[in-house]
């Protein structure tokens, strides 16, 4: 293919110059119009092959993976859970990245134009990563108290996520994930083990953590078990005899299978694995951990900045938002300094509800105020809904103010904001608006749910993505909502303010955290100091960045990147700038790579230019 495409561009060049050194023509018309054919057939066979590659990819993909294939709508393994952690599965998963790398390297870029550049650039980035995430043994340690298949199951176990629970069939199938689910516990004590004695072993503290999660699983009657919420949920339409079969079997697999498996690991890690721990936090302190911060940095932040880079750009951002947030103290009338502000605003209860139930209804409240007020800033609309839950009890401990679960393609499922109500005293109704933003509209469930309707791309794009892309565009959603006319109580604006300044905090603890020694307390210390936090959310977030190296970093050097991409165009298209058109570049081809989407929208603003 490459030969074919040198002696095309050599064929063209030769009858667009015309003549040799005598001054005779050296091709006639119709070799030139031959060889524009020609080039015109390489182009086409050359997309049609990568077309044809990236989409036999995402099929022996899904089969490795079931759960992602139920996630998106297919129901060919719903009967599995695949042993992800185990030797055959990793083996089976290196094979296919490295395949599929040297196949996508086969293939000529300079053939490719627009979407299909863009899908191989993609493509390689991907594989690329997937390779060089082989030297980092992260399957040692593959339980945390923020990270944790357990959890996960148990969301799906009990009928409120990924796993369909419509049919008898869907009831039959979830018995055989149970059984994988077994497996999987077993692999992971195996895998700990393995990695007690090569020292790559998790932090005591996360593991204290994790013990409640798993404890809440391990109990003596079935029926309180959330696996058995589907025998309590079960179809009207379902016969009696299935209905009682069912029961049945959930009961049997639940007090045989699942609780078994819950106990298993909570016993090891109690008994074996807690005594091991390490009282080190930063991913720097395991064998060859400086390289795998600096491979985790790459790879969630799509850039090639160092984290002492990154640890810098957090210090200057945390000091330019305190400056804004001196503005809005002026703007209220506010007498004190930063640090007396920080403490009104946690301290006074017209801050706070004392109700769960109202922290999640203000949630919902506010759908119908910012969906009228998106028109402004978008033109398209995924047409996918979304559902605001609170975060289940069994998880809320420990888990993050907000995060979002993408919505079925099909349509079956809609998405789903979970809101996080554990200690409403560390929830403010001033974060409520950016948090809304971030994670609804015209954030996560925006961009998320547009990327998966857009068809024509191929399917590892339409339901991929990169953290940086993705979590900097929930941050720039955040710092949209002026324009957009949110954010009209000046509170509500210093919430907006301090959930950035959030994520500016993580760039320095993150770093600080696994590449310059420093310790859960030093973290703690810093956020107290620097931000308007509660002791119950800085815990979960201090304990979520040990549990989670580098992914922390994308939401700042995302946001940071689309804001000065936005710049750039506002700088040199001028009166023709509309942020509407620009947002549809952005979001349109789903997520990108930084450096990816930045040459895609330079190509942007070349064009608008005409």
């Amino acid at each position: 293919m490459r030969y074919l495409f040198l002696t095309t561009l050599c064929a063209l060049t030769l009858a667009a110059c015309g003549g040799d050194q005598t001054g005779e023509t050296t091709a006639a018309p119709d070799t030139k119009a031959q060889a524009q054919t020609e080039l015109v057939d390489a182009k086409t066979a050359e997309s049609q092959e990568l077309a044809a590659l990236v989409d036999e990819h995402f099929e022996r993909n899904l089969e490795l993976n079931p759960v992602r294939a139920t996630s998106l709508g297919d129901h060919r393994w719903d009967d599995q859970f695949a042993n992800s952690i185990g030797p055959e599965h990793r083996a089976r998963t290196e094979a296919l990245g490295r395949e599929f790398l040297e196949r996508i390297n086969s293939i000529e870029p300079g053939l490719l134009e627009g979407q299909d550049l863009l899908t191989w650039e993609v493509f390689k980035t991907e594989r690329e990563n997937d390779i060089e995430s082989l030297r980092f043994p992260g399957y040692l340690i593959p339980v945390n108290q923020f990270f944790s298949t357990p959890n996960f199951f148990a969301q799906m176990g009990s009928g409120g996520s990924l796993h369909p629970f419509k049919t008898v069939k869907n009831y039959d199938d979830f018995l055989g994930r149970m059984d994988g689910f077994s497996v999987w516990i077993d692999q992971a004590i195996e895998n700990m083990r393995e990695g007690m004695a090569a020292g790559v072993i998790n932090p005591r503290i996360l593991m204290e953590k994790t013990l409640p999660q798993l404890e809440a699983h391990v109990v003596d009657d079935v029926t309180e078990s959330l696996f058995y919420r589907p025998v309590e949920n079960m179809p009207e339409d379902f016969s009696v005899e299935d209905r009682e079969r069912l029961a049945a079997a959930y009961s049997d697999a639940i007090r045989n299978v699942v609780v078994p498996a819950y106990a298993r690991l909570r016993d090891f890690i109690r008994d074996e694995y807690l005594p091991a721990t390490r009282d080190t936090v930063g991913l720097y302190a395991l064998p060859d951990g400086e390289a795998w911060y600096a491979y985790s940095v790459r790879m969630r932040t799509t850039t090639d900045l160092t984290p002492e880079q990154i640890h810098q750009i957090g210090l200057e951002e945390v000091g330019r938002i305190h400056g804004e947030m001196r503005s809005v103290m002026a703007d209220v009338g506010f007498d004190g300094d930063l640090k007396d502000f920080f403490e009104f605003m946690n301290d006074d209860p017209q801050f706070y509800f004392t109700e769960r139930e109202d922290l999640i209804n203000g949630y919902r409240d506010m759908r119908e105020y910012v969906h009228a007020l998106a028109p402004k800033l978008f033109k398209r609309f995924p047409e996918a809904d979304y559902e605001i839950r609170a975060v289940e009890p069994f998880r809320e401990k420990s888990s993050s103010g907000g995060s979002y679960q993408r919505a079925a393609p099909d349509g079956s499922r809609p998405g789903v904001f979970y809101a996080n109500a554990y200690d409403l005293n560390a929830r403010p109704k001033w974060a409520m608006e950016s948090l809304f933003l971030h994670e609804a509209v015209p954030g996560h469930h925006f961009q998320i749910a547009l990327q998966q309707e857009v068809e024509e791309l191929p399917r590892f794009r339409r339901f991929g993505g990169f953290t940086a892309y993705t979590e900097g565009w929930g941050l720039y959603a955040e710092s949209l909502g002026k324009e957009m006319g949110v954010y009209t109580d000046p509170y509500q604006y210093f919430g907006a303010l301090n959930a950035e300044l959030w994520r500016a905090v993580r760039l320095v603890v993150d770093t600080g955290l696994h590449a310059k020694g420093w310790t859960r307390q030093d973290v703690l210390d810093y956020m107290y100091a620097n931000t308007a936090v509660k002791e119950a959310r800085a815990v979960s977030e201090a304990e979520r960045y040990i549990a989670w190296p580098g992914q922390a970093l994308a939401y700042k050097i995302g946001q940071l990147k689309i804001r000065e991409l936005r710049d750039r165009a506002e700088a040199q298209l001028g009166s023709s700038f509309d942020p509407r058109e620009f947002h549809e570049a952005i979001l349109i081809d789903g997520s990108l790579p930084l450096d990816v989407l930045e040459t895609k929208i330079d190509r942007w603003i070349a064009d608008q230019q005409g």
